[in-house]
């Protein structure tokens, strides 16, 4: 039995797993997390495959799910396609809890206890929910992984780096596993005292069904989402996906493809996915004269992003502040070339974005960094073409720890039994 097989990850690389025995008993893993999240349903669901893994996911608010209000998208969102097809579970009060720093759930040990984990997995640590499941385990003798994916990329107050000096060590001593998202937030934690022995690689789950689709007719694809925003089929489409937010620094895209006018780089357009709070301003510096094309696509639903990975040439990531950045995940994941900022905490030697490999990587904010790193790149089909095919390789293999190898991983590490190796 190929346990990643059956989690619904390509498996056209994976290697069988070796002859053993069926586990007698399964290791119970029970995960916290506040609210359903769309790209990590699909790792819950992976996981619930996994051969000798009963998975329960507790959430404690339906956000997502049901609609709410982002402001950073400037509307109304629901999730489409957002499917909880794993055992799973709505805490009490679940229906009207905000997802805040303060949410919260005392009904989760009681729920907890009547699992009976032999792990639990939890979300990082900035939220009571997060800090009532680890009190739980650690009073039940229950070993603990924690998901997390912060960074020292993005400055931050002193006053704030020296209460997490003070904060965080005694903390993170509680937890057993890190699931690391990045080698950025590797580095984070070994700042505050945290050993390599305890981190487990776990890059961001991405719903890999909804981009294989369009990858597996990519020419169609490609054409369609060009043919319905009228991009012409000879010009370099640069792809950014993301809130339009100021962070996000889609105005510096903007800028570097004024600049490749008149360059080898050929015609150029801006294809932005998304909306938020940015986008009059973003809309008044596409205008001017000399900024280039730019097309807003507006918001876009995750389940259909495949398709504008498929008709784009480049995927551009700006943002000043990101922690990880799963659209560079699935950019890379579709094949795309990359060009990041080095905020990006999905940049690095083992990441999604690997510099020289897949990736181009400039200094933030950097405009003519960024148009000189996208003129020659767009001047070089061969070179787009060797870096899309790494970007696919890398994806591929990340998600593949993602989707299943990263928690087998986990509990052999923690000795849990009931389970055969991979």
């Amino acid at each position: 039995m190929n346990r990643l097989s059956d989690a619904g990850v390509d498996m056209s690389l994976q290697t069988p797993d070796a002859a053993g025995p069926e586990p007698s008993e399964s290791a119970r893993v029970a995960v916290v997390v506040s609210h359903p999240i769309q790209y990590f349903c699909p790792q819950y669901a992976s996981h619930a495959r996994l051969a000798g893994v009963e998975l329960r996911v507790f959430f404690a608010s339906r956000h997502g799910l049901d609609a709410y209000h982002d402001r950073n998208f400037g509307r109304s969102v629901r999730w489409q396609g957002l499917t909880l097809d794993f055992p799973h579970e709505f805490l009490p009060g679940a229906a009207n809890r905000a997802v805040t720093a303060t949410i919260d759930a005392p009904a989760v040990g009681e729920r907890l206890a009547a699992f009976g984990p032999r792990v639990l997995v939890v979300h990082g640590y900035g939220q009571r929910l997060a800090r009532r499941a680890l009190a739980w385990a650690r009073r039940s003798g229950v070993p603990v992984a924690m998901f997390s994916d912060s960074e020292l990329r993005q400055r931050r107050p002193w006053i704030r780096r020296a209460l997490k000096a003070l904060v965080l060590p005694p903390l993170l001593r509680r937890v057993d596993r890190f699931l690391t998202a990045s080698a950025a937030n590797e580095a984070y934690l070994r700042r505050y005292g945290v050993p390599d022995e305890r981190f487990v690689r776990c890059p961001y789950p991405l719903d890999v069904r909804s981009l294989d689709r369009p990858v597996a007719a990519r020419e169609s694809a490609r054409a369609a989402i060009r043919r319905e925003h009228g991009i012409p089929d000879d010009h370099h489409v640069l792809l950014m996906v993301g809130k339009l937010a100021p962070w996000k620094r889609q105005r510096d895209l903007i800028a570097a493809a004024a600049r490749l006018e008149r360059t080898p780089a050929g015609d150029v357009t801006v294809l932005l996915a998304g909306s938020g709070v940015e986008e009059p301003a973003l809309r008044a510096l596409a205008g001017r004269p000399g900024a280039g094309r730019v097309v807003f696509a507006g918001f876009v639903q995750p389940r259909l992003l495949g398709r504008y990975y498929c008709a784009a040439d480049v995927c551009v990531h700006c943002a000043e502040r990101e922690p990880y950045g799963v659209a560079v995940a699935e950019a890379a994941y579709v094949g795309l070339p990359l060009v990041v900022a080095d905020r990006c905490g999905a940049q690095g030697p083992t990441d999604a974005a690997q510099p020289g490999v897949n990736a181009c990587v400039y200094p933030s904010g950097d405009i003519p960094a960024l148009a000189a790193a996208l003129e020659r790149l767009l001047a070089s089909p061969e070179r787009r073409a060797a870096m899309g095919r790494a970007s696919r390789r890398i994806g591929q293999d990340l998600q593949r720890r993602s989707h299943g190898a990263a928690l087998l991983e986990t509990l052999d590490s923690l000795g849990i039994p009931g389970r055969s190796s991979p």
